[in-house]
């Protein structure tokens, strides 16, 4: 097996990193699961087609036994006990580090997936910033002069780091000719250069596994830590790991996956708005039954996804593992006091709901939004670290709640269509440029709200949606609104950027939402796009 790089030095430091050592490590972790990887995603494609055949999903027969057993994962190790406000964001530029890890969260979820653009500087400069991390070393100053440092008058937020799903490569590192998997080359450079000072400081290495639809992938991650602790001398058992429940497929299996993990497993994670995306992607051909009204319309207390919580919750607490609450993407206007009031409201009623509900932490998407987190778990917890062994014996879940989808009110407007197509664009641009997570009218947008965004304008041209105006989504409207959308980002961004990251975004969604083949992931004919940019 070979294993070779281009671009060498993506960063001044890229040496430190892709040393004869750590690539063979990721040759190694090729070399014994990467052949599994298509196989997985096949799997899921088949899924798809029978579900375009018959719309319906059920817990799986097969695995009753595992369901209805009564194991439960490895107590939690020390440093993660307590959960209670996340924060997120990408690991690149260091000051975004330094920053999230001086939040005063608990922990800070290091994104080298939705939240980070994938280019070859980005992930080198991520990989770096965590291993400075995890040496205690991490410090930056600006071109101005400022510095940036760790805090040593509070705890710094520990680092659980999210790698790229399966279905993404890394075309920037070859095995045996063929691009590397991206979740194996995040996992592998990252483990190969913290495993060891992290396992030392009873801090790690820890993860946030994402996008993940059925057992069987979970099974793979676990053997891939198990391979990974052999190989580098670390304890058995010392990777521990979050998964993300993102897709409506993967809620029916939440047993199983922790189950599979096995002694890694230690939560599952309520990942929202790519859950959404995951409903529109898998039931794009089940008609106006399975479509949702403008996002903004679709809340936590709709009933099916009040149904996918409480049981992701009870399923969590029965098996001793954490239930993470999802993301509160509002960034509060620190120019605008009344909007900034109503804005950590709304976040401060969304983290009341997951504490009374049993969750045992959320997430945030902002450093302003850490104290307001804090300060609703703390109402609930208390002293307690975490509320695990909070059972609840009164949910009760059918299959047909979670796909209960007609019973949700609201409407779809041409506003909300304008909506989809700007945040489509902006955030597809602004990806292009480098940056993964981009404030958008006052919310933290990242590569799974942009899913949804284009996702639902398909969905409703292929439906024939007729609006609240009464006007229907045919292509013509979707072309028209489309260009108007792009005059106003026109007027908004300097005329180089937007020649050289909207106009090509614009494109890039006009043909998604246009083909009548829907795209799996928006975030491969983008990484086609990034890229090429690269290579320019």
């Amino acid at each position: 097996m070979t294993i070779t790089v281009t671009q060498l030095t993506p960063t001044a430091r890229a040496a430190e990193i892709l040393t004869p050592e750590a690539l063979a490590f990721v040759e190694a972790l090729h070399e014994r699961f990467a052949d599994r990887v298509p196989e997985l995603l096949a799997e899921r494609t088949r899924r798809r087609e029978q579900l375009a055949q018959n719309p319906v999903l059920d817990f799986l027969p097969e695995t009753r036994a595992v369901r209805e057993g009564t194991w439960t994962v490895p107590e939690p190790p020390e440093a993660l006990r307590d959960r209670r406000v996340e924060i997120t964001g990408p690991a690149t530029p260091a000051k975004m580090a330094i920053n999230a890890l001086n939040s005063g969260a608990k922990v800070w979820l290091a994104d080298l997936e939705d939240a980070a653009t994938p280019s070859w500087h980005n992930v080198i400069d991520a990989i770096t910033n965590l291993t400075d991390a995890a040496h205690g070393t991490l410090r930056y100053t600006s071109p101005e002069g400022k510095e940036y440092r760790l805090r040593e008058d509070a705890p710094l937020a520990l680092v659980v780091a999210r790698p790229r799903g399966w279905h993404l490569p890394e075309v920037h590192v070859t095995v045996n000719g063929k691009p590397a998997v991206g979740a194996l080359v995040d996992f592998g450079l990252h483990f190969f250069h913290t495993a060891a000072p992290l396992s030392r400081a009873g801090r790690g290495p820890y993860y946030y596994l994402p996008k993940m639809e059925n057992h069987r992938e979970a099974r793979l991650w676990h053997e891939v830590f198990s391979f990974a602790e052999r190989q580098l001398g670390i304890a058995p058992g010392t990777v521990r790991a979050t998964m993300l429940i993102e897709t409506i497929t993967a809620a029916f299996e939440m047993h199983e996956m922790l189950y599979e993990l096995g002694e890694h497993a230690v939560g599952l994670n309520a990942g929202r708005w790519d859950y959404l995306f995951s409903i529109i992607k898998n039931f794009r051909d089940a008609g106006t039954a399975f479509e949702l009204p403008n996002r903004a319309q679709v809340s936590m207390t709709a009933p099916f996804m009040r149904a996918y919580t409480e049981l992701l919750v009870q399923t969590c607490h029965q098996r001793g593992a954490f239930a993470m609450g999802g993301m509160a993407a509002i960034v509060p206007s620190r120019h605008d006091p009344e909007a900034a009031r109503v804005a950590l409201q709304k976040v401060r009623d969304d983290k009341t709901r997951e504490a009374n509900d049993g969750f045992d932490g959320s997430w945030v998407a902002h450093p302003d939004l850490v104290a307001v987190c804090q300060e609703v778990f703390d109402g609930v917890l208390g002293d307690r670290p975490n509320q695990i062994d909070r059972q609840r014996p009164d949910v009760s879940v059918s299959a047909a709640e979670l796909l209960d989808i007609a019973s949700l009110t609201g409407t779809a407007t041409l506003e909300g269509l304008r909506t989809n197509l700007y945040v489509s664009v902006a955030y597809v641009a602004v990806w292009l440029s480098g940056n993964g997570a981009v404030q958008i009218h006052g919310l933290m947008e990242d590569a799974a709200t942009a899913e949804i965004s284009r996702s639902q304008v398909w969905q409703q041209l292929r439906n024939g949606t007729v609006l609240e105006t009464g006007e229907t989504v045919t292509e013509a409207l979707v072309t028209e609104v489309l260009a108007e959308e792009l005059e106003q980002l026109r007027g908004e961004v300097p005329a180089d950027f937007f020649e050289r990251y909207y106009a090509p975004a614009g494109d890039l969604i006009r043909d998604i939402v246009l083909s009548p083949e829907y795209t799996d992931f928006l975030t491969l004919p983008a990484y086609d796009l990034l890229t090429q940019s690269e290579d320019a």
